[in-house]
């Protein structure tokens, strides 16, 4: 639901890790899709008002956020690798899952997409089982497809973690990044 941000993210996290914890970033998004799509059965309308004086702020705050790890991600991708270090040993499918989480909860638009499904009337529920098969199926799909997209990752992974592949795709993803951040402003 968050579009293709997170699907470059995890490309990304997983060529360079494992399958499991770019899985697990792939989970993290599906997990706060999950949820989202639970608060817009049970609450979409009052949701959408609620958020509506503060989307602007919620807005700035991703894209601030969003240009923050597009920055990092360049500056990364051009930092001279050590022999002796081991690239992204820092990620663990438990912080890529809570990262990826992270990263999508503060998107405003993963809620407003949501929301306008159900209030849009795009979506008819009717009942409180409707409302659970709808929440997971939004799951399954998100989580379909974020771990097709790690599974994509690490199949790049050998081209993607020599020098020249991980500045290629730093750059890409940096850019990719920078510009879905600031989709929303132009």
């Amino acid at each position: 639901a968050t579009g293709k941000l997170p699907a470059v993210m995890i490309v990304a996290v997983s060529s360079r890790t494992s399958w499991r914890t770019g899985a697990a970033a792939g989970l993290g998004v599906a997990s706060v899709d999950g949820a989202y799509a639970a608060v817009a059965v049970l609450a979409g309308t009052a949701v959408a008002r609620l958020l509506e004086p503060i989307s602007s702020t919620l807005t700035a705050v991703s894209v601030a956020v969003l240009l923050a790890i597009a920055g990092l991600t360049l500056v990364h991708a051009f930092r001279p690798e050590r022999a002796d270090e081991e690239p992204l040993r820092a990620w663990t499918p438990l912080r890529a899952w809570a990262t990826f989480a992270a990263i999508t909860a503060i998107n405003p638009a993963t809620v407003l997409y949501f929301a306008a499904i159900v209030i849009g009337g795009t979506v008819k529920i009717h009942g409180p089982l409707e409302g659970f098969v709808f929440v997971l199926a939004a799951f399954a799909a998100s989580a379909s497809w974020q771990v097709f997209v790690a599974s994509v990752g690490v199949g790049l992974g050998t081209w993607m973690s020599s020098p020249r592949g991980r500045r290629t795709t730093g750059v890409v993803a940096a850019l990719a990044i920078a510009v879905l951040a600031l989709k929303p402003r132009l």
